[in-house]
């Protein structure tokens, strides 16, 4: 029997049986990704004296990240994601402290770039394996989309969290505190999470008239004309990441106050929580393509603002409005992937867009860092206007490509899926 839920609610969805099992080392799997980026550009910075170099040497791990995560996703969705968790943390934390050494070292940069992909390469996809289960124990649960909201504010936490650690360990401790804590967190949460067996979503196999299993066709998620829209959204809202966390730390260099750099980011990271905790606690009658525009207009207005700045006031209210513009964004993306990808390819397609703000993040913090270098600070905050004017306007361009499918999924030799179980 289907779920008689009628109004979301955190409530209703953290009493779905097994939720707290993967949700815990879930949560403790994510953090070493809010602090790759920020770790490597202060470590980088501190060794070589140039944020062109440090956002160059982060955008290697990021657009390495982008390219390999749909990969990584994709394997998850054939084999399961245990199988693809264990070499990957072993290999990132490897790499990471490669990378770390080869800085401290003063090695050049194409050694640094070197070290720089596998890092990227193999960044644990926990935050898009976490809604993939979610999206396996609810089916067609109208928590769903508070589902979607809960991991925006979980993403969003990680967020406040990590910037703030990476910043007190590299400023504090020693540079290299970052990306040490950093690897070590990803070997410890990655195998906690992937020794959550039970929740992983159950890997389709193509089955014979005798194994009696459901047929499901593996369909690459970008070539769904959605997802690709979804994508160059999720891009311009990865500028914004970007784009905020080298001209933070620029600006808070500058006025000789490095260590609010955590603390701005931190402001800029609640607004987008506190916009995802409401997101999921409504029960919203727009369509999700509506909402979506919405809210990528409200985010390019925003951060057209951010460069105009020259105050740590004004620049911590304007960075928590932006914040609280890109979670509903977010939250209305992953919300349309349910309708727009089948469940075989669903980890694949949330790792695209997880990707997709990896790459739009790498770009900025590029462009950002040489425009701080060259130009005057604060120059880096045209890159998050850029970025989200041109997602904007692409997205009403296509809108009509994010029309939902019909919702026949699975089929085991003409017989069609099964209704959705009743949600605890």
């Amino acid at each position: 029997m289907a779920s008689t839920v009628t109004r979301p609610g955190y409530g209703q969805l953290l009493r779905t049986r097994g939720a707290w099992t993967f949700l815990l080392p879930g949560f403790a799997a994510r953090q070493p990704f809010a602090m790759l980026t920020l770790s490597i550009v202060l470590l980088v910075q501190h060794t070589t004296g140039s944020y062109g170099v440090a956002g160059a040497a982060a955008a290697v791990t990021g657009v390495s990240m982008a390219v390999f995560a749909p990969y990584s996703g994709r394997l998850a969705d054939r084999y399961g994601q245990r199988a693809v968790l264990l070499p990957g943390v072993l290999v990132h934390a490897a790499s990471g402290l490669t990378l770390t050494v080869l800085a401290l070292a003063d090695a050049p940069l194409w050694a640094l770039f070197l070290a720089a992909v596998p890092t990227g390469a193999s960044v644990p996809q926990v935050g898009p394996m976490v809604r993939a289960r979610w999206a396996a124990r609810l089916k067609d649960s109208p928590l769903l989309s508070t589902a979607a909201a809960f991991e925006s504010v979980t993403d969003e936490l990680t967020f406040v969290l990590g910037p703030l650690l990476a910043t007190a360990l590299c400023t504090a401790v020693d540079p290299a505190a970052g990306l040490v804590t950093e690897a070590a967190l990803t070997v410890v949460g990655g195998l906690l999470f992937a020794a959550q067996k039970s929740t992983q979503p159950l890997v389709s196999r193509a089955g014979g008239a005798d194994g009696g299993h459901a047929r499901v066709e593996h369909v690459s998620a970008l070539r769904i004309p959605g997802v690709r829209v979804l994508i160059v959204v999720f891009l311009g809202i990865g500028s914004v990441f970007g784009g905020m966390q080298v001209s933070l730390a620029a600006f808070t260099e500058s006025i000789g106050e490095p260590g609010l750099n955590g603390v701005l980011y931190g402001v800029f990271a609640a607004g987008n929580m506190i916009s995802g905790l409401a997101c999921g606690a409504i029960a919203w009658k727009v369509a999700p393509q509506q909402r979506l525009l919405v809210g990528c207009t409200a985010l390019a207005l925003t951060a057209s603002g951010l460069w105009a700045a020259h105050s740590v006031l004004v620049l911590a209210g304007l960075g928590l409005l932006v914040g609280m513009c890109i979670a509903p964004a977010i939250v209305t993306g992953y919300t349309l992937v349910e309708g727009l990808v089948p469940a075989g390819a669903r980890t694949e397609a949330f790792t695209w867009l997880t990707g997709a703000v990896a790459l739009g993040q790498a770009a900025a913090v590029t462009v950002a860092g040489q425009l701080e270098d060259r130009f005057w600070d604060g120059a880096g905050f045209l890159v998050p206007m850029g970025g989200t004017v041109l997602a904007l306007v692409v997205l009403v361009a296509l809108r009509s490509r994010l029309a939902t499918r019909p919702h026949g999924r699975t089929v085991a030799r003409g017989v069609g899926h099964r209704a959705p179980a009743t949600v605890d």
